[in-house]
């Protein structure tokens, strides 16, 4: 995999204003930070809030769905944070993932806490149409990258980022990824990312890779 797009001088301001900023592979006693951080960034996001039951439980309800992310990708792929913790990633090996006792106690409780029965159908109808979208290569799946809203804005983002696009690369995995967010799609361009293919469930889901 190539990276295409980087742009040198781009980064290079970041790193003179942040330093380094590394990422590291979270543990399960760092969980609860990258809940933290993807349920305040994606409280808004169309695709999430397609999935989770509306209700007055809605905010919690997301934070249940961040943990079943961090427990699926901690099992088969990886959790990532930024050394200072205001930033993360959790990405899935979609050929790594196996049906075990765990990975079904978690889609119960996903079901149970989430997306509610009645929203079980319309959830595994997406995930399908998805997965027949996605490439049929080896996949280094970003699922999500959030940044602490409190730090948004500050090249953070992009500095993960370029770590994830590096860790793929030395994989030898295609980076991939969905977003309901077009205003996000320019930024994800900047890296080499291209948009593959579109879906419609009522709203844009777009899909780009490396």
């Amino acid at each position: 995999m190539q990276i295409k797009g980087f742009e040198k001088p781009l980064l290079k301001g970041y790193c003179q204003q942040f330093h380094v900023i590394r990422m590291v592979k979270a543990n399960f006693s760092e969980k609860e930070t990258i809940v933290n951080i993807l349920a305040q960034s994606f409280d808004d996001n169309k695709s999430v809030n397609y999935i989770i039951k509306q209700d007055g439980k809605r905010r919690e309800r997301i934070r249940k769905l961040m943990a079943y992310a961090f427990d699926v990708c901690n099992a088969f792929g990886a959790a990532y944070l930024t050394e200072d913790k205001k930033a993360c990633a959790l990405i899935v090996f979609p050929d790594k993932k196996k049906t075990t006792l765990k990975s079904m106690l978690w889609d119960i409780r996903l079901v149970a806490n989430c997306v509610g029965l009645e929203g079980v159908s319309k959830t595994m109808s997406r995930e399908k149409k998805i997965k027949t979208l996605q490439p049929d290569e080896s996949l280094y799946y970003l699922w999500f990258i959030g940044v602490n809203p409190e730090e948004q804005n500050k090249g953070i983002g992009s500095l993960l980022l370029n770590e994830i696009i590096r860790d793929a690369e030395q994989k030898n995995r295609t980076l991939c990824l969905e977003t309901s967010t077009q205003k996000n799609i320019p930024w994800y361009q900047k890296f080499g990312f291209n948009i593959y293919n579109e879906l419609d469930l009522g709203y844009k889901l777009y899909f780009l890779k490396i």
